[in-house]
């Protein structure tokens, strides 16, 4: 059968494959956080969203235990998503600068936006099987993709493991040789052979970054706006 975003979406919100993850994406749904007592937590893992036709892919590491997974929408209901859809409107990649929900009304222009993990994981930090048991829902995504002319890594860990796919090729073409060459840090740029799109890396928009000032709004506009750049040049 021929995949399909769609057919993605479904799989990712059935999958039952990390028992860890199960269990605290369904604690949480059930323990809730006090100021979201009245909602009623997706609970269950999340899939990618957007453009099917974007030239812009978004790489984030994995939905927050009362963001996402409470929302239902990746990025969806915290303060990382705040910064990130505030930057996608203002670069025109998004009709509004807010998300709350993930029937708010949003919509991304020529962007898709996706994780690594599609489920809360405690502390924000997946165990290795766990990157590998939702491995392939990313790999699937970026062959279905066929658009995108620019990646954003969200992160480290985003920015890994979109290289190890490209390393590790699902149909065995070996499209890079290694990952070593390709150094994460704010900002770093990296083209490969067509037609693969160029890579951007940046910090995650956690609270942890922002909060520092390791990560700055106007850090974090200069991402997109390099990538718009970009893309008005292909």
């Amino acid at each position: 059968m021929e995949d399909s975003l769609l057919k993605i979406r479904h799989q990712v919100v059935a999958c039952a494959r990390c028992p860890r993850l199960v269990k605290y994406r369904c604690q949480v749904a059930e323990q809730k956080r006090r100021a979201y007592r009245d909602w009623d937590y997706w609970g269950k893992p999340v899939p990618g969203f957007g453009d099917p036709k974007a030239r812009l892919l978004v790489i984030g590491l994995a939905p927050a235990a009362h963001g996402g997974n409470r929302t239902g929408r990746v990025f969806t209901g915290d303060s990382s998503g705040d910064l990130l859809f505030r930057t996608l409107h203002r670069t025109g990649f998004a009709n509004q600068d807010r998300s709350v929900s993930r029937d708010d009304g949003l919509q991304l222009r020529d962007a898709y936006v996706t994780a690594a993990v599609r489920c809360a994981p405690p502390a924000n930090k997946p165990l290795p099987v766990e990157f590998r048991n939702c491995r392939q829902y990313l790999e699937r995504e970026l062959a279905l993709l066929r658009s995108v002319r620019i990646t954003v890594a969200l992160g480290k860990i985003a920015f890994d493991t979109y290289l190890a796919i490209l390393r590790d090729d699902l149909q065995d073409r070996g499209l890079i040789r290694s990952r070593s060459p390709y150094r994460f840090c704010h900002g770093a740029t990296y083209t490969f052979p067509a037609p693969l799109p160029t890579l951007i890396a940046s910090y995650h928009p956690s609270r942890q970054n922002t909060n520092t000032g390791k990560l700055t709004p106007a850090m974090f506009l200069g991402i997109f706006e390099k990538a718009k750049s970009l893309l008005a040049k292909v």
